[in-house]
């Protein structure tokens, strides 16, 4: 804002004019500085290590000792029959079946299903793999026509397995996997016959029943 006043100065000037004095307008808002407090920062102690965010790709030392890390069970191809081992499987799986029942009760899971057939129907599951295993041309009614013999065979020997490794569960809850492979594998008529049935299938030239069979028992 601007103030008009007239000034006059003495002889010899004698003359008049105008002069504008500049009054200062008041600082705006915009032009004030804003100062934000910081949060207060703790310094991590000496020797301390702060985790970064975000995902992180960590590193395990190369020296780890054995005891670390859980061994993965053993496979069947390390395991050796017992020197007498039952020789009825359908007998056999009948009285898992019981146990794999209370298991059910007990924990209300299991990873058996694969082939569609109820456990108390797997008498005939058995007498087909039997059939396979002794090299005959057997086949279910049960099997999709959209699913290969081979996936079939190993959908039947998966189910088997989890009869046999939930119901050994509730036999003797603290099992580990290791102490279940030898017993299925080492003790067991189902784990003997998967073994022939694994030989008749790694015996083809056909890479599908050779994978069918590395993964029923390696």
């Amino acid at each position: 804002m601007s103030v008009s006043i007239v000034v006059q100065v003495p002889p010899p000037a004698g003359r008049r004019w105008n002069a504008a004095e500049s009054t200062p307008e008041p600082p705006s808002a915009e032009s004030e500085e804003t100062v934000t407090e910081a949060p207060p920062r703790t310094d991590p102690s000496a020797g301390a290590v702060s985790e970064p965010v975000g995902p992180v790709l960590r590193d395990f030392p190369d020296d780890a000792e054995p005891g670390d890390q859980p061994a993965a069970p053993p496979q069947a191809s390390g395991i050796t029959p017992a020197t007498v081992v039952p020789d009825d499987v359908a007998m056999e799986a009948t009285e898992m079946r019981r146990y794999h029942e209370r298991w059910l009760e007990k924990s209300g899971r299991t990873l058996f299903g694969l082939t569609g057939i109820p456990p108390t129907q797997f008498r005939g599951v058995v007498r087909f793999l039997e059939g396979f295993a002794g090299g005959q041309d057997v086949d279910m009614p049960e099997r999709p026509p959209d699913v290969p013999l081979p996936n079939f065979i190993r959908y039947c020997a998966d189910d088997l397995k989890a009869l046999y490794f939930e119901g050994h569960l509730t036999m003797k809850p603290a099992a580990g996997g290791a102490e279940i492979a030898r017993w299925f594998w080492g003790e067991t008529a189902a784990g003997q016959l998967l073994r022939r049935v694994r030989d008749r299938l790694d015996g083809s030239d056909d890479p599908r029943w050779k994978a069918a069979a590395f993964g029923i028992a390696r």
